[in-house]
């Protein structure tokens, strides 16, 4: 079994079925403070910045840049031994300060990947209707 034969069997909850519900449209959407506007992921009940618990799930365009990144080199769990080693990467994105999600670069080497990065939306169909947001380097 491997990575991501295993995420497809993911079970959100009610706090994130919003965010996985887009992914399978293909939409990037993150929980936004529908009070003071501040972004937030993973999702919570209120936001960390007014306190309110009022949200809305905004449209964000999926461009962005490595935020912080490692290589793993031995697999954790047996599913993943055929996949090392693999690229971790939380992505920050200039249209959702403040949010940034954990994720992996497609088709990059470990010396490829560096903070700073630009990196572009890629839609990664796992089956079993999980839809996860990857990335690949951004083409100039």
């Amino acid at each position: 079994m491997s990575l991501l034969s295993e995420l497809a069997s993911l079970h959100p909850d009610s706090l994130s079925s919003p965010f996985w519900d887009a992914c399978k449209k293909r939409e990037l959407r993150l929980q936004r403070c529908a009070d003071c506007g501040a972004f937030r992921h993973p999702p919570l009940a209120g936001c960390p910045s007014c306190a309110s618990t009022r949200d809305e799930w905004a449209l964000v365009g999926g461009r962005g840049r490595v935020y912080s990144h490692t290589t793993i080199y031995h697999p954790a769990l047996p599913t993943v031994a055929d996949e090392v080693p693999y690229n971790v990467v939380v992505v920050e994105f200039d249209d959702a300060p403040g949010a940034r999600i954990i994720s992996n670069v497609l088709d990059a080497e470990p010396e490829e990947i560096h903070v700073g990065l630009e990196l572009e939306l890629h839609w990664d169909d796992c089956g079993d209707g999980v839809v996860l947001p990857r990335f690949k380097i951004a083409q100039k």
